[in-house]
C-alpha cells in the first residue's frame, strides 16, 4: 500500500484527549468535543454524516447529533438535507484568517518561495506545528500546471514529511523527546515505520542544513525540508520544497534543490532581520 493520503484521519482523537485531560478541571470538554468534530473533515472527505464523524471521534452518536446541531446553528457546519451530511461553513474561514493575516513572514517569504518553485518545476510551502501535523500556512507552485498540491490549511504528519523532520530538528531535545512521546502513544505505527527516516533526518540537517523524503508522503514527489533557525512569535517555522519525480535529474535533489532551500531560508531570515 502506498503513504497515506495528506489530511486523512490518523486515530481516533476524542479518544485520546479524554485520557489526555483527564481530571483537568480547567479542561471544557464539551468545547473540545466541538473543536475534534471539526477536525474530522478533510479536503478527501469535505461531507461526513454523524455516524461516520462518531466513528472518527470515538463519540457516542447522539453526542456527535447535538454537536452537529449547535455548529451548524452557529455556522461552522453547513447541513446538506439531500444527502443527510455536514460540511465545514463560512464562519471556520472567519476563524483562520485572522491567524494568517498577522503572519508578516508569509508576505515576505512568498516572492522567494516562488522564484525556487519555478526553478525547480515544483511547489514550495511553509509549515508551522499542528498536534502530530505540520500545517502549510502559505504555499506557491510552479506555473506548469503538474503540480495540484499542496494548498494554504494542507496538513501532513510530522514523522512522515521533510517539513516535518526539519520541524524536529529545530526543536530543542526536550521538546522533540517530549513530541516523539506523544508519537509513540498517538502514532505508534507511523513512529516505527518511520524513525530511521528522523534519524537520517537529524543528521542531515546538522551536516548538509536539509532533510530529505523520497516519495514517502506521496509516491510521485520528491521533497527536501530546512527549518528556520529561530522562532517566530513563538512558532517554529519550517520549509519544504517538492518536485515531481520524474522531472528531477539524478542527485538534483541533495545536490541542487536542497542547497537552494537552505539559501532561500537563510536570505528570508536575513530580511526579517534574524542574523
Amino acid at each position: 500500500m502506498g503513504a497515506p493520503e495528506p489530511n486523512a484521519p490518523l486515530s481516533a482523537p476524542g479518544i485520546a484527549y479524554s485520557y489526555e485531560h483527564e481530571g483537568d478541571r480547567q479542561f471544557a470538554t464539551t468545547l473540545a468535543r466541538g473543536l475534534e468534530v471539526l477536525r474530522c473533515f478533510t479536503p478527501l472527505e469535505p461531507m461526513l454524516g454523524n455516524k461516520e464523524i462518531s466513528v472518527r471521534t470515538g463519540l457516542p452518536k447522539p453526542t456527535v447529533s447535538r454537536l452537529t446541531y449547535t455548529l451548524t446553528k452557529l455556522g461552522y457546519l453547513r447541513h446538506n438535507m439531500r444527502l443527510g451530511k455536514y460540511q465545514l461553513g463560512s464562519a471556520v474561514l472567519s476563524i483562520g484568517y485572522p491567524l494568517l493575516a498577522s503572519m508578516s513572514v508569509r508576505q515576505i517569504a512568498r516572492p522567494h518561495m516562488k522564484e525556487l518553485a519555478d526553478y525547480c518545476n515544483g511547489s514550495v510551502s511553509m509549515g508551522i506545528r499542528d498536534r502530530l501535523n505540520m500545517v502549510y500556512v502559505e504555499s506557491c507552485r510552479s506555473g506548469n500546471g503538474i503540480t495540484t498540491l499542496p494548498d494554504i490549511g494542507t496538513a501532513v504528519p510530522i514523522a512522515q514529511a521533510a517539513i516535518g523532520r526539519a520541524y524536529l530538528a529545530a526543536c530543542t531535545p526536550p521538546e522533540r523527546e517530549a513530541l516523539l512521546n506523544q508519537m509513540k502513544v498517538k502514532q505508534p505505527e507511523m513512529l516505527r515505520k518511520y524513525r530511521l527516516q528522523i534519524e537520517r533526518g537529524l543528521d542531515d540537517l546538522r551536516s548538509r542544513g536539509f532533510c530529505s523524503s523520497v516519495g514517502e508522503l506521496r509516491r510521485e514527489v520528491h521533497a527536501v525540508g530546512v527549518p528556520m533557525r529561530r522562532t517566530i512569535d513563538g512558532e517554529i517555522v519550517s520549509f519544504n520544497c517538492g518536485v515531481p519525480a520524474f522531472m528531477l535529474k539524478k542527485g538534483q535533489l541533495e545536490e541542487d534543490i536542497g542547497p537552494r532551500l537552505v539559501s532561500m531560508v537563510r536570505n528570508l531570515e536575513g530580511a526579517l532581520g534574524m542574523h
